[in-house]
């Protein structure tokens, strides 16, 4: 979710970042807060779409958040059932959705240099405890970078495995952690390079 920014012009788009990262940090954290009951969750629901639902952004979005999270949903709802019951699971799950995708606001809004800067700056006051603010905004744009890159090498794999006829998930995880290794490897000497170490 971190490298889906969307271009636009809607109010939060216009927010400055650091306010935003506050103000989404925020309605992050309530939404975790709530208690665990019907209620609680669709006000989270409400209040996601809400967000949403401003110009710039959009419901549809919305529902290509949720899309991406499929496999955390699964998971967030799959597990508590067993040890909780189906509503408790339901009422959680709808929780940690909309605590997720009202981060993902940030991403969606906000270029990726305009967050690092963010990083950087609050990372700043920890130089007195040896934290290189710099050097970590740089990690983030590195990882940051890294992600969509992993996702493409993912689906050329599964391509290239499905015109093959081969299925299943060991014909895929070899050739994916050696193009992924080598993209690591290529990454690192071009870090050197340029003088990181």
């Amino acid at each position: 979710m971190l490298t889906l920014y969307r271009s636009g012009d809607g109010p939060w788009h216009r927010m400055p970042a650091g306010r935003k990262t506050v103000l989404l940090l925020i309605l992050v954290l309530a939404v975790s807060l709530l208690p665990p009951a019907w209620p609680a969750a669709v006000a989270a629901s409400v209040l996601c779409v809400a967000c949403y639902a401003v110009p710039g952004v959009g419901v549809r979005e919305l529902g290509r958040q949720i899309w991406a999270l499929r496999w955390l949903v699964l998971v967030a709802f799959g597990i508590p059932c067993l040890f909780l019951g189906v509503e408790a699971a339901a009422v959680g799950t709808v929780r940690i959705v909309a605590a997720v995708a009202l981060a993902g606001l940030l991403s969606l809004t906000t270029p990726v240099a305009v967050l690092l800067d963010v990083v950087e700056r609050a990372l700043r006051p920890l130089h007195r405890v040896g934290v290189d603010a710099a050097r970590t905004a740089l990690l983030l744009v590195v990882t940051l970078g890294t992600v969509p890159t992993l996702a493409r090498l993912a689906r050329e794999v599964r391509s290239a495995q499905h015109a093959r006829g081969a299925r299943g998930i060991r014909v895929f995880v070899v050739p994916f952690l050696v193009l992924a290794l080598r993209h690591a490897d290529d990454l690192g000497d071009a870090l050197t390079a340029r003088g990181v170490r």
